[in-house]
């Protein structure tokens, strides 16, 4: 997908803001849901950060029953598309549309040819063999993986485009801001291919990474101060003008 079809999904015209919630329960999941909405952002991922998947499908389920209309994607955490797209597609069959799907790992092997990536080619034909036909955006020298070299990023950046919608990169920890020299770099690599940015994005700092970046996927840096859970309406706020901003610059 390129850079202004993904926009154009979102009918944004700078960066997708893109919340994360940790989901807890219904409730909070459903109150944290509200306050992005209330918010203006386009939509939201949700991930299970501190349980299994058996029980984060009913909140999924209940997100969705709730807010209908909302674009709802999801993150099925340390879980790569290879078992998350058949779960998907059976929430699909079973009435639950999921929007997009999140992997913290795409597996794009770096050290392979291009047409060597195995076990990217097997997610793709999960992906296909699925039923399910959202949004996919896939971890590329994403955080807590296998680390790899700088001078890797573009090339891996380059093999991430042909699997994935959007490309998604990241810090080297949760909260932790993507070097600069590294987003560049992937954006070098994709084109005009969309890239999502999934760490240590703040109302502080994502103005550093609004011409290389089409999406943030961003917790910590709008949630309330040492709370993991729950947003702050006002940081949401802040992030949101300013991408609407740079939009209206370009």
């Amino acid at each position: 997908m390129n850079r202004h079809d993904f926009r154009k999904l979102f009918k944004c015209v700078g960066p997708v803001v893109l919340p994360v919630i940790h989901v807890l329960d219904n409730a909070q999941a459903e109150r944290n849901v509200r306050v992005l909405v209330g918010e203006g952002a386009p939509g939201c991922f949700l991930i299970n950060h501190d349980f299994g998947v058996d029980r984060f499908l009913p909140i999924i389920a209940h997100v969705r029953q709730t807010f209908p209309s909302l674009w709802l994607g999801v993150n099925f955490l340390a879980v790569t598309g290879k078992l998350a797209f058949p779960t998907l597609g059976k929430l699909k069959r079973e009435g639950v549309a999921v929007d997009g799907y999140w992997a913290d790992d795409a597996r794009i092997d770096e050290r392979r040819q291009e047409d060597d990536q195995a076990e990217a080619h097997e997610i793709a034909a999960a992906y296909a063999h699925s039923g399910w036909t959202g949004l996919y955006t896939g971890g590329t020298c994403f955080k807590k993986q296998r680390e790899v070299s700088p001078d890797f990023h573009e090339y891996a950046a380059r093999l991430a485009t042909r699997y994935m919608d959007a490309v998604c990169t990241s810090g080297v920890a949760t909260g932790e801001a993507a070097d600069l020299e590294k987003t560049r770099t992937f954006r070098r690599g994709m084109g005009d291919h969309a890239m999502t940015l999934a760490s240590g994005i703040t109302p502080e700092n994502a103005h550093l990474y609004m011409n290389d970046v089409d999406g943030f996927m961003v917790a910590t840096g709008i949630n309330r101060q040492g709370d993991f859970y729950n947003i702050e309406a006002a940081k949401l706020a802040r992030l949101l003008k300013l991408t609407r901003e740079h939009g209206a610059r370009s």
